[in-house]
């Protein structure tokens, strides 16, 4: 499974951002739940339309577009 098969973008959907397939739920808004702890059975749980595969999705995209990125730490490029 490619990220690809789950993340849409569409410019009438959440303004445009990168969003799980068929509903609103943005992957920013998902991984700002992550980030504040949220384990993934209680996102499961509090949207019954998500399933694993689904967040599994919205890691790969998260992880892809890091790996693409470059990023300044304390004035030093890191690769």
């Amino acid at each position: 499974m490619h990220w690809k098969d789950r993340i849409a973008v569409d410019d009438d959907v959440v303004f445009g951002k990168p969003h799980v397939r068929g509903t609103r739920l943005s992957v920013e808004f998902l991984l700002g739940l992550l980030a504040q702890g949220w384990a993934e059975q209680a996102l499961l749980d509090a949207y019954p339309q998500l399933c694993r595969e689904d967040l599994l999705a919205v890691y790969a995209l998260a992880s892809e577009l890091v790996s693409e990125e470059e990023f300044v730490v304390s004035g030093k490029l890191v690769a």
